[in-house]
């Protein structure tokens, strides 16, 4: 299928992958950089897009597939807009964390084994540190540290964010 300037769907929908690989010059070598911007561009990796990127590359889709699921920054689902890591390490443990991972989860809605809102506005995550012992119990929303926190905090934090996505 065609629109008129003469791109097919498919071309339209891979057109932002066709630019990364180009700029990457098509080099199996750069892989990982290859993904690391496609999953900034769609917030995870699509299957239809590894597999993409495989053919480009001239490398099996296995190999690509077994890059992507070997790190843990690649995503095979979608993710949110803002992910909200929760330090889990000893300080925050201590301090903690546990409940300010209930009030996020409570506060977002997210039943248990579920990490990502329906509305793809956030995605939950916990880690084992952020580096920032001396604020326990901390979070980071999209690289953003927020430290000393308790259920307000963690609720007032949640809240602004969603006011200012425009009352979702």
């Amino acid at each position: 299928m065609e629109n008129n300037t003469g791109a097919t769907t498919l071309e339209r929908s891979f057109e932002k992958v066709n630019e990364i690989l180009k700029k990457h010059g098509y080099q199996p070598s750069n892989l990982i950089a290859i993904l690391q911007e496609i999953q900034a561009e769609y917030r995870y990796l699509p299957e239809e897009i590894l597999t993409y990127v495989a053919t480009a590359l001239g490398v099996s889709p296995a190999y690509v597939y077994g890059v992507a699921t070997f790190y843990a920054q690649f995503s095979l689902t979608p993710k949110g807009k803002h992910i909200i890591r929760v330090c889990d390490g000893t300080a925050c443990h201590v301090k903690g964390s546990s409940q300010v991972l209930k009030v996020i989860r409570e506060t977002l809605g997210l039943e248990e084994g579920k990490d990502t809102t329906d509305d793809l506005l956030f995605t939950v995550e916990t880690v084992a540190c952020v580096g920032a012992c001396a604020l326990a119990p901390v979070i980071t929303i999209d690289d953003q540290v927020y430290g000393l926190l308790d259920e307000k905090k963690v609720r007032e934090i949640i809240e602004a964010i969603l006011e200012q996505e425009g009352g979702k």
